[in-house]
């Protein structure tokens, strides 16, 4: 798994026709790499994300074959900073 924080959404007016309905988001990952990953969650910017690559990303679909290579399968929970806590 990948560990990353979505930094932007992916706006495509076409698409191949196998390709689900959702969001495309792009993603910095920790070790400072960028990736651009299909979101079933509904994640926003600013969320750190757990992602899956390959042919994990791409079985999710069953029924179908889908041409996804990275998938956002998890938001983690972030403690908040005890200086912010109210």
């Amino acid at each position: 798994m990948i560990r990353g924080r979505v930094i932007g959404k992916i706006w495509s007016s076409r698409r191949v026709d196998s390709m689900p309905g959702g969001a495309l988001l792009e993603v910095e990952t920790n070790d400072g790499g960028h990736l651009v990953a299909f979101d079933p969650l509904g994640c926003n910017t600013g969320e750190a994300v757990l992602i899956t690559q390959g042919s994990v990303a791409a079985a999710y679909f069953t029924g179908r074959t889908a041409p996804i290579d990275a998938l956002i399968i998890g938001s983690i929970d972030e403690e908040i900073p005890k200086k912010t806590r109210k």
